[in-house]
């Protein structure tokens, strides 16, 4: 048997938080990824959920582990601070890009009290008239996380959720 590293440790807590809100009903569980990446020796979680079915926007909670934040871990090295990166992402449509992104990043700076670093990544299919922009939102905390921050998971993921219904609701 082996210990599971912090990165085992917070995915599980993680997906089990989740989990527990799609089975409530609050959420609608869409995709899950978990991946170990052989070439970079990294390992990558990621779970999609959508707040109902009719609701247009999406949001994705993201691990990632690199290699040497592993190996640390593993091989106990005392001047290594090891962690795990987490982003959550959100997929929405924007029709008038230098109003729109602008509103979003505003309200999400407020629903995430102006702490993480927020990027908005827009695209269009080429030649064809764009009616609406893809709109990639990224929220980045700038820092690498370990089991000392779980506590603060119900707080990460109620935020992910204010931040969802307030995409889906916006007019």
């Amino acid at each position: 048997m082996f210990d599971p590293t912090i990165y085992d440790n917070v995915k599980v807590v993680l997906e089990g938080a989740v989990y527990d809100l799609d089975l409530d009903g609050e959420i609608l569980i869409t995709r899950r990824e978990d991946l170990v990446d052989l070439s970079a020796m990294s390992r990558t979680y990621a779970i999609e959920f959508v707040r109902k079915v009719d609701f247009p926007s999406k949001a994705e909670i993201h691990l990632y582990v690199h290699l040497s934040d592993l190996a640390a871990e593993i091989l106990e090295n005392p001047s290594a601070k090891p962690g795990c990166t987490l982003s959550v992402k959100f997929y929405t449509e924007v029709k008038e890009p230098e109003l729109d992104c602008k509103r979003i990043a505003e309200e999400l700076s407020v629903i995430w009290e102006y702490r993480p670093l927020i990027t908005q990544v827009l695209s269009y299919e080429y030649g064809v008239t764009p009616i609406t922009y893809q709109n990639v939102i990224t929220i980045s905390f700038g820092r690498k996380i370990d089991e000392s921050q779980i506590d603060d998971f119900p707080h990460l993921i109620d935020s992910a959720l204010k931040s969802l219904a307030w995409l889906d609701e916006r007019g």
